[in-house]
């Protein structure tokens, strides 16, 4: 028995290696400034990244080829970037890294905030946050990221002249409007200035100051310019003018009642609100200006009091889409040009590089 038991794991162990040699075979070699490696497993983990992106199940053996080309690609402008003196500082990789979590916050946010965060809401580590939702442990998705930030730096240094050349022509522009007019339109919107006063630890003592604002801000409208700009603001209160529309989703985002926005409408230009109180503070609101609904012209401010009209938002929107697609192919070309047998030994081809694909 004890020989059956030790030969099994003895199989049990040769196996392992197998696979995991299988895993570090090597698929290609980039050598256009130094020497570096593409393996199975990291094209692997590739595989798993766009599934996750694109919600993808399976991908064919000539679908994983393409991958695998992509990332032998984005080694060579790497390098030649590294080259060129393109560089990338962890910093910078971080920062990019924490900025869809500081936009959800609202604030820059460090990554041990991240971490705690991300552990009380999931009860995951960061580390396996990161490879739910991106199919990477988190130092290779931040090598992704900064691989994908040294070429985006590259490309545009080198392209730069021609990058900015390319711009939306005025067909282009004016038959973009043709075709999405309906969606060019002001929803009845009312520009308010409103204070809140947070209820803190003193509900009363809130109140009392909100009641004070509301009062200094009756005798003299100028008080809602002292306001803003006093040093309180954000400490003590919150106070500001704002351009809100008529729509539920408005509604919820001041944690008001589709009944009392409803109502916030009905009321004149100058109107001064009563005191009110919510779950969380006091507040007050004027009505400084109402604007209808309407269908936008090209001439048309896309909101109100703001410079840029509908013809400049389309314009800035296509030449950015039209950048990026030009980006795109410099990057491709850029590439294509280094992608030589000098440059690349690609280690399995053929059937021998297909069968290795078929997992």
């Amino acid at each position: 028995m004890k020989k059956i038991i030790t030969t099994f794991f003895a199989s049990m162990i040769a196996c392992a290696a197998v696979f995991a040699q299988s895993d570090m075979t090597p698929l290609a070699v980039v050598k256009h400034n130094k020497s570096e490696t593409i393996t199975l497993k990291q094209l692997k983990t590739r595989v798993a990244f766009v599934q996750k992106q694109y919600g993808m199940e399976s991908f064919s053996a000539e679908q994983k080829q393409t991958l695998l080309e992509n990332m032998i690609n984005e080694k060579l402008l790497c390098q030649a970037a590294a080259k060129n003196g393109v560089a990338i500082s962890d910093t910078q990789v971080d920062n990019a890294f924490l900025s869809t979590f500081s936009q959800q916050v609202g604030r820059q946010v460090t990554e041990s905030e991240v971490e705690e965060l991300v552990k009380k809401q999931s009860g995951k580590t960061l580390d396996e946050y990161v490879r739910e939702i991106s199919g990477m442990s988190l130092v290779d998705y931040k090598a992704y990221l900064k691989s994908q930030l040294v070429i985006q730096n590259y490309v545009s240094q080198v392209k730069q002249n021609e990058i900015r050349a390319v711009a939306a022509t005025d067909e282009e522009i004016r038959n973009t409007f043709e075709m999405n007019k309906s969606s060019f339109k002001w929803d009845e919107m009312m520009k308010l200035f409103l204070v809140m006063v947070p209820k803190g630890s003193n509900d009363m003592a809130a109140k009392s100051l909100c009641e004070d604002m509301r009062n200094q801000y009756i005798k003299d409208s100028k008080k809602a310019a002292v306001f803003i700009n006093a040093p309180e603001n954000s400490k003590s209160y919150q106070a500001g003018e704002l351009l809100i529309a008529k729509t539920s989703q408005q509604a919820q985002a001041l944690r008001w009642s589709d009944e009392k926005l409803r109502e916030l409408f009905s009321r004149k230009e100058a109107y001064v609100s009563e005191t009110t109180e919510t779950t969380t503070d006091f507040q007050f609101y004027v009505v400084l200006k109402k604007y209808d609904a309407k269908l936008l012209s090209l001439s048309d401010v896309v909101q109100p009091e703001t410079t840029v009209t509908v013809y400049d938002y389309i314009k800035n929107n296509l030449s950015q889409q039209k950048q990026m697609q030009y980006f795109t192919k410099a990057a491709q070309d850029l590439a294509k040009e280094l992608n030589t047998d000098a440059n690349v030994d690609h280690k399995k081809k053929g059937d021998a590089l297909t069968k290795l694909l078929n997992w």
